[in-house]
């Protein structure tokens, strides 16, 4: 493992590999995951016939406000369970409208918008997360240690295939980068208040065995790299894994 700040040739591609957007789900899930920020407006799908549960991640709904129709056939009903702080909505057959609406506050203060279309679907489930909530987890648990130290730490999470408190962690499925010989791919990213990890595969495609620096895999911001196999051997694979500042806060 090494701490490293230069630009090497080759590491542009694990740069433009880890910009590389990665492919998503067409169909919808039984299960919604929403981000929101205060005051931001949740959309989502809720049932026509069933149950539809929102709950919010590291957080509880307080209390909901919605306008009724004054007439029960051609309203939707909205239950703040109390215990776990969720939320229940349910739309009756004869609801007319095609999509609902109502605000919801939480026990931290934030107030959301939700807006949701009623749709033909069966029970549902929302979870709603709030970055601020998870940016700032994600502080306490970098604040734990020195900066270098916690690049350290997020190498060892990594490479143990750990969750990290407060991290958003993205599993990619991006294509992999040819460099020469060798084939490069982001596999996963982790992405904390202000520390980024990328684990990425390295596969050597040529006839002859390589030899891995970590400087090689050291772009601008490189904080800790830490390479599983460092020679390759033809038609073989390594893991390596890279931590830098967060491209969103920076840090000098």
């Amino acid at each position: 493992m090494a701490y490293r700040r230069k630009t090497r040739a080759w590491s542009l591609a694990l740069c433009a590999s880890t910009m590389l957007a990665f492919s998503g789900s067409g169909a919808e899930a039984a299960d919604q995951f929403k981000q929101a920020a205060d005051g931001a407006s949740i959309e989502c799908a809720v049932s026509a016939r069933e149950l539809t549960r929102f709950a919010l991640v590291d957080d509880q709904f307080a209390s909901v406000s919605k306008i009724s129709t004054g007439t029960p056939y051609n309203d939707f009903a909205v239950t703040n369970e109390p215990l776990r702080g969720d939320i229940y909505v349910s739309v009756p057959e004869t609801y007319a409208a095609r999509s609902i609406s109502f605000f919801a506050t939480t026990k931290k203060g934030f107030v959301y918008k939700v807006a949701c279309r009623v749709e033909q679907i069966p029970a549902t489930q929302v979870f709603v997360t709030n970055p601020t909530i998870a940016k700032n987890r994600a502080a306490d648990w970098e604040s734990q240690t020195p900066l270098e130290t916690s690049a350290v730490r997020l190498i060892q999470a990594m490479a143990n295939d750990r969750t990290v408190d407060g991290f958003e962690v993205r599993q990619r499925a991006a294509m992999p980068a040819r460099v020469g010989d060798l084939e490069v791919q982001l596999i996963a990213d982790y992405r904390g208040a202000s520390l980024t990890g990328k684990v990425v595969r390295i596969h050597n495609r040529g006839s002859k065995p390589v030899t891995l620096a970590e400087r090689d895999l050291a772009p601008r911001d490189t904080l800790a790299v830490s390479i599983a196999e460092p020679k390759l051997e033809p038609g073989t694979s390594t893991t390596a894994f890279v931590v830098g500042a967060n491209a969103e806060t920076g840090h000098d």
